[in-house]
C-alpha cells in the first residue's frame, strides 16, 4: 500500500509540475517521450537491422528505404531508430551515476564538514579547472574505444558540479530554524536527512541530472565524431563520423539524407532537454519564479 500510495504521490506531483511547464517545455517533454517511443519500438518501425547491408550503396530515399542508405548498403532509418537507444543509454547511466554519485558525496561533505568536506571541496576545485573535453580526447584514446569506457570517462568529469551544487545546499538547509530546534528534540541525522535534507536537494539534483545528461550526450557525440567512440556502437555521433569520413560528401546529394538526419536528431534532443531543464529550474526554484513574474 505504501508503494502505490509513493506512486500516486510521484504522479500528482509530476503532473502538476508539468502543468506548469511554459508551451517550449511541454513540446521539450513531448520531444522527449517521441525519442524515447523511437529508441524503445526500433525493432518495429525500422524494418532493418542497423548492422546489416540491406540495399545497394548511397540509396536515394525512398519507400524501401525510407532514409537511403550510407556507403554500406546499411539503412540509415534503422541507424536512427537505434542510435536513439544508445544515445539515451549513455545519456542517462551518465547523469545518474555522476548525479547520485555527486549529490551523495556532496551531502556527505556538507553534513560531515570538517576534513571530509575539505578533501572532497578540493578534489572538485581541481575537476572544475581542468579542460575537461581535452582530457576527454587524451583519455579516451589512451583507453579505447568502448562504450563503457566512454561512461567510465564522463562519470569522472560529470560528478563534481553536482557535488558542489548539493553541498552548498545542504550547508544552507542546516542554518535553517527548525534543523535548529529538530536537533534539540532528539532528532538523529538519519531523520534530518530523510524528513529535511533530501526533500529539499532532491529538486535541485534532479535538475543537475538534465544537465549531465545534455553534456554526456554532447560529449559522447563529440567523441564519436572524432573517431573516438565505439565502432560497432549505431550512435548518432558514428553516424556523422562516417558520414564526414566520406570523401566526396560534400560534392554529392548524399549529405542530404546520409548527414542531415543523424545532426537534426541530436540537435532536437538536445534542445528537448535544454527547455525541460529551464522550465523545471523555473518551477523548482521559487526565486527564478519570482524573478519570472516580476
Amino acid at each position: 500500500m505504501r508503494i502505490v500510495s509513493f506512486l500516486e504521490d510521484t504522479a500528482g506531483s509530476a503532473k502538476k509540475i508539468f502543468s506548469k511547464f511554459s508551451i517550449e517545455g511541454k513540446i521539450g517533454v513531448c520531444g522527449i517521450a517521441l525519442i524515447v517511443a523511437i529508441a524503445i519500438l526500433a525493432p518495429l518501425i525500422s524494418g532493418y537491422s542497423p548492422a546489416k547491408i540491406t540495399g545497394g550503396s548511397l540509396e536515394a530515399p525512398s519507400s524501401t528505404h525510407l532514409l537511403g542508405t550510407d556507403e554500406l548498403g546499411m539503412d540509415i532509418w534503422s541507424q536512427i531508430c537505434y542510435g536513439a537507444r544508445m544515445s539515451l543509454f549513455i545519456g542517462l547511466a551518465v547523469a545518474l551515476i555522476a548525479g547520485i554519485g555527486g549529490g551523495a558525496l556532496g551531502i556527505l561533505a556538507g553534513c560531515l564538514g570538517g576534513t571530509v568536506d575539505q578533501l572532497l571541496m578540493r578534489s572538485v576545485d581541481i575537476l572544475l579547472a581542468l579542460p575537461s573535453f581535452p582530457l576527454l580526447i587524451v583519455i579516451s584514446a589512451f583507453m579505447g574505444p568502448s562504450i563503457f569506457n566512454v561512461i567510465l570517462i564522463l562519470v569522472f568529469f560529470s560528478w563534481a558540479k553536482p557535488a558542489r551544487i548539493i553541498r552548498s545546499q545542504t550547508l544552507s538547509i542546516k542554518t535553517n530554524t527548525y534543523i535548529t530546534a529538530a536537533k534539540n528534540f532528539g532528532a538523529t541525522p538519519f531523520y534530518l536527512l530523510r524528513r529535511h535534507i533530501l526533500p529539499e536537494v532532491l529538486p535541485v539534483l534532479f535538475v543537475s541530472i538534465i544537465s549531465i545528461t545534455s553534456y554526456a550526450i554532447i560529449a559522447e557525440t563529440g567523441l564519436a565524431f572524432l573517431g573516438l567512440g565505439d565502432p560497432t556502437s549505431k550512435s548518432w555521433g558514428m553516424m556523422l563520423h562516417y558520414a564526414t569520413g566520406f570523401k566526396s560528401i560534400y560534392f554529392t546529394p548524399f549529405w542530404q539524407w546520409w548527414l542531415i538526419p543523424p545532426l537534426v536528431a541530436l540537435i532536437f534532443l538536445l534542445l528537448c532537454l535544454a527547455f525541460i531543464g529551464r522550465d523545471l529550474e523555473q518551477v523548482l526554484d521559487p526565486r527564478l519564479r519570482q524573478a519570472g513574474g516580476a
